[in-house]
């Protein structure tokens, strides 16, 4: 599969580029942000592709930004988006505004982009809210004690997210303590179970 192409720049359109390399003239399907940066006709170019195989076609995606390209892969997962959605959903949102809405579930925001519905947007949220780890704001860094995190981890096979597990556990340690794992658990468990 074809993972990096690097030529020149033949033609350039807002959803397509042609690359030559080595006397071949890739077509490679393109987001806004992509084009916008996209050099001047005849320069060199090096862009991240994603191969899509289907049975009746082979397309190539292609992306300025490797960030860009995992967050495609990533959108690719969700039930209901397929490449062009995603080159859609890419083209109509800042990478950062999109983690956001999805992080907070923000329905509304997500629901302006042209081909997402209500019922796309909850699943973007649902099936990667937690996949999006070192995309757009960076999260802040928290330090637990081993304690906590043995807590953190009992909470996570229990089948919590590991982000409402971490609230949970900082609050009962403020009236358990940092070391009593016991304690610690079952405040933590309760406040998640309500």
């Amino acid at each position: 599969m074809i993972a990096h192409l690097r030529g020149r720049l033949i033609a350039k359109h807002p959803n397509q580029a042609i690359v030559e390399a080595a006397g071949v003239g890739y077509d490679v399907n393109i987001t806004i942000p992509t084009f916008t940066h996209l050099p001047a006709l005849g320069s060199e170019v090096a862009l991240h592709i994603h191969t899509h195989v289907r049975e009746d076609t082979i397309a190539l995606y292609g992306f300025l930004r490797s960030e860009e390209k995992q967050l495609f892969e990533k959108l690719l997962i969700v039930s209901g988006i397929g490449p062009k959605l995603a080159i859609t959903i890419l083209s109509g949102i800042a990478i950062s505004d999109m983690v956001g809405a999805i992080r907070s579930s923000d329905f509304a925001r997500l629901t302006k982009i042209p081909g997402i519905g209500r019922k796309t947007a909850e699943r973007m949220c649902v099936e990667l809210r937690d996949k999006l780890e070192g995309f757009g704001a960076p999260q802040p860094v928290v330090s637990h004690s081993a304690v906590e995190e043995d807590v953190i981890s009992a909470l996570t096979n229990l089948g919590f997210q590991r982000a409402l597990s971490e609230k949970a556990v900082e609050r009962a340690v403020q009236s358990a303590g940092r070391e009593n794992f016991d304690a610690i658990f079952r405040l933590a468990l309760g406040s998640l179970s309500k």
